[in-house]
C-alpha cells in the first residue's frame, strides 16, 4: 500500500471518527430526556433541526483557552455532558414508569428497589446481567463523551478561522430563532437551550433537597392528634373489625378511561350489587397518590401518617420518627390487635414497628408454597386467606385492625390467577397449573393493548377477592377500607393521567357510615366522576375526627 493511500485512510478514518464525535454530541445535548417529546412517524427528523446553545458556549470557551488548558477543559466539559446524558437516560426510565423526573439527591434507594423488581421478574441471573450492562454502558457513555469533546476541541482549534466564523454564524442563527420562536415540530425548537436547562434543574435540586429537610421536620411535628388521650380515639368504631385493602396500581383511570372502564366498572357495578344483597352498603371517593407508576411505600406511608410523602428523604425521615399513624392509633386504644398483611415484603422491614403492627406477615411467613406470578409473590385471594385463617377467624380473639396489601395488580400484571372457591385455596399449590397455562409477561408485553387489558384484568382480580372475601366471611363488626395505591405506568393510562385514586369504606352498620354522612361520597363502590377529591395526607385526620368521640378536630397541642 502507498504512502498516499494510507494517509489517504488516515484522513477519512479522522474525518468519520469526528463526524461521529459531533453526532454524538449533538444527539447528547437535544435528545429530550422523555421519549414522549419525541414526535411520532415522519416529523422526527424535522425535531432534530436545532441549534444547541451549549455547544456555541462551549467551543467558543474552548478556542479561547491555551491548548493545555483546552485540553483540561474539553475533558471537564466532556465529563460533564456524558454524566447529563446518564442522567437524561435515567430521566427517560423515570417518566416511562413513575411520570417524572429522576433525582439525584433523593432516587439512589430506589435503584435497590428496581433490583428486587428485575430479580422477582426476570431471576437473579438475569437481573445482575441487566444491573452490569448497565453500569458499563454508563461509563461508554462517560469514556466516549470525554474523547468526543475532546476531538472536537482539538478539530476546532486547528481550524480557528472557520471555527470562529461558524460559531458566530451559528450564534446569530440561534438568536434569530429563540427572537422568531422557529419551530419545525410543535414545542420543539430549533433555538435549543434544553440541556443547559436540564443541568440547571439537576444542580438546583441540591438545595431544594436540603430546604424540603427542614420544611418536612415542621410538617411531621404539627400533628393535632399526638396528644389526645387513648380513651377519645376511634370511639366510633369499638368493638369493630377494621380491615384496610390496599389495591396495587388502582387508578383512577381503571374507571374513567375508556380503554380500561368497561371490564372495571362492570366488576364495582356488581360487587355494589352483591354487598348490597349481603346487607353492606358502601361509600366512594378519590383520594390524590403522591406517587404514580411505582413507590406504592410513598402512599402507604402518607396515608398512615397524615404528612405528604412524596420522595425517599421524607419516607426516611418519617419512619425513623414517632408520628402517630392511622394503625397506632387503633394500637394506642389498646382495643385492637393491629395487623400488616406484606406479601410484598421480603426482607427485613423495621417500619412495622413504626407504623404500630403488634404482628406482621410478609411474604416469608404467610405460608404459600405455590409459584410467584411474576413480581407478585402470590395471588391476592391466598393472601387474604392466610390472614383469615392465622387472625379474622381466630377463637377468642380482640378487635382487629388490619392493613392487607394486594399485589397481584402490581406490574408487568402477567401472568395472573383466577379467583378460586375459598376452600379450594389451601397452602397455594393449587396455582401451579394456574400460572403455567398463563400468559406470560414477555408475551403481553409485546404490545401496549395487551398491557392495558392485563391490567384492567388485575383490577377486577383484586376487586373480585376483596368482594368475595366480605361476603363469605364478613359479618356485622366488618368496616372495609378499600383503596388504590396510585395509578400504574404511563404506558397504561398515559402521561396526563391524574395522580387519583379510588377510595371506599364498606359496612353493614349503618352507624359507621352515618358518621362519614357529610363528606359528601358516592354510594356504591364506584366514585362519581365529582365526588370529592382530598390529597391523600387527609384521610388520617378526617378517619379520627369522624369516628372520634365527637365531629370536631381536637386543638392542636401545646408546645
Amino acid at each position: 500500500m502507498s504512502l498516499f493511500t494510507r494517509l489517504r485512510r488516515r484522513r477519512v478514518i479522522a474525518a468519520a471518527l469526528t463526524v461521529l464525535a459531533a453526532v454524538l454530541v449533538f444527539l447528547a445535548l437535544v435528545v429530550p430526556n422523555q421519549i414522549t417529546r419525541l414526535p411520532p412517524g415522519a416529523s422526527v427528523p424535522a425535531a432534530f433541526v436545532r441549534i444547541p446553545l451549549e455547544a456555541l458556549a462551549a467551543l467558543a470557551l474552548l478556542l479561547a483557552l491555551p491548548a493545555r488548558a483546552r485540553r483540561a477543559a474539553a475533558g471537564v466539559l466532556g465529563a460533564g455532558l456524558g454524566l447529563l446524558t446518564v442522567i437524561k437516560v435515567i430521566d427517560m426510565g423515570f417518566f416511562t414508569v413513575l411520570a417524572r423526573s429522576f433525582d439525584p439527591v433523593l432516587d439512589w434507594p430506589l435503584f435497590a428497589d428496581g433490583y428486587r423488581f428485575l430479580k422477582g421478574s426476570i431471576g437473579r441471573t438475569g437481573a445482575i446481567a441487566t444491573v452490569a450492562g448497565a453500569i458499563l454502558l454508563a461509563v461508554a457513555v462517560l469514556v466516549l463523551m470525554t474523547l468526543a469533546v475532546r476531538r472536537l476541541a482539538t478539530v476546532a482549534a486547528a481550524h480557528r478561522t472557520a471555527s470562529t466564523r461558524g460559531i458566530a454564524a451559528a450564534s446569530l442563527a440561534w438568536l434569530a430563532c429563540a427572537l422568531l420562536g422557529t419551530s419545525f415540530v410543535p414545542g420543539v425548537y430549533v433555538a435549543s437551550d434544553t440541556a443547559a436547562v436540564l443541568a440547571h434543574d439537576n444542580v438546583l435540586k441540591v438545595p431544594a433537597a436540603v430546604q424540603d429537610r427542614r420544611a418536612f421536620a415542621a410538617e411531621a411535628r404539627d400533628d393535632a392528634f399526638r396528644n389526645v388521650p387513648a380513651e377519645q380515639l376511634l370511639t366510633g368504631l369499638r368493638g369493630k373489625d377494621v380491615v384496610v385493602a390496599f389495591i396495587e396500581s388502582y387508578g383512577r383511570s381503571a374507571i374513567e378511561d375508556p380503554k380500561l372502564n368497561q371490564r372495571v366498572d362492570a366488576t364495582l357495578a356488581e360487587g355494589s350489587r352483591q354487598l348490597t344483597a349481603d346487607g353492606f352498603a358502601a361509600r366512594s371517593g378519590f383520594l390524590t397518590s403522591p406517587t404514580t407508576g411505582g413507590g406504592s411505600w410513598l402512599a402507604h406511608s402518607t396515608f398512615q401518617s397524615g404528612v405528604w410523602i412524596d420522595n425517599e428523604q421524607r419516607y426516611r425521615s418519617l419512619v425513623s420518627g414517632d408520628r402517630l399513624t392511622l394503625t397506632g392509633a387503633f394500637r394506642k386504644t389498646a382495643a385492637w390487635q393491629t395487623v400488616g398483611v406484606e406479601p410484598g415484603i421480603t426482607y427485613a422491614w423495621p417500619e412495622g414497628q413504626f407504623y404500630g403492627f403488634d404482628r406482621v406477615y410478609d411474604s416469608h411467613t404467610l405460608g404459600y408454597r405455590g409459584p410467584a406470578f411474576s413480581w407478585a409473590t402470590m395471588p391476592d385471594q391466598f393472601t387474604i386467606k392466610s390472614f383469615t385463617d392465622r387472625e379474622y377467624t381466630r377463637p377468642g380473639r380482640d378487635p382487629l385492625m388490619a392493613e392487607i396489601t394486594f399485589v397481584s395488580s402490581h406490574t408487568p400484571w402477567a401472568p395472573l390467577p383466577a379467583l378460586l372457591d375459598w376452600d379450594e385455596v389451601g397452602d397455594g399449590s393449587v396455582y401451579t397449573a394456574q400460572q403455567r397455562g398463563a400468559p406470560s409477561a414477555g408475551e403481553v408485553w409485546k404490545d401496549a393493548a395487551r398491557v392495558r387489558e392485563a391490567y384492567a384484568k388485575s383490577i377486577k382480580y383484586s376487586i373480585d377477592t376483596v368482594v368475595s372475601w366480605a361476603r363469605e366471611y364478613g359479618d356485622d363488626n366488618l368496616v372495609l377500607v378499600m383503596l388504590g395505591d396510585h395509578q400504574p405506568a404511563p404506558i397504561v393510562v398515559g402521561d396526563t393521567a391524574s395522580r387519583d385514586v379510588p377510595i371506599s369504606i364498606v359496612a353493614r352498620d349503618p352507624a359507621v357510615l352515618d358518621r362519614i354522612a357529610g363528606w359528601g361520597w358516592t354510594d356504591g363502590l364506584e366514585p362519581a366522576p365529582q365526588a370529592p377529591v382530598w390529597p391523600m395526607n387527609a384521610f388520617r385526620d378526617k378517619f379520627l375526627t369522624a369516628f372520634g368521640p365527637s365531629g370536631d378536630p381536637p386543638a392542636p397541642p401545646r408546645r
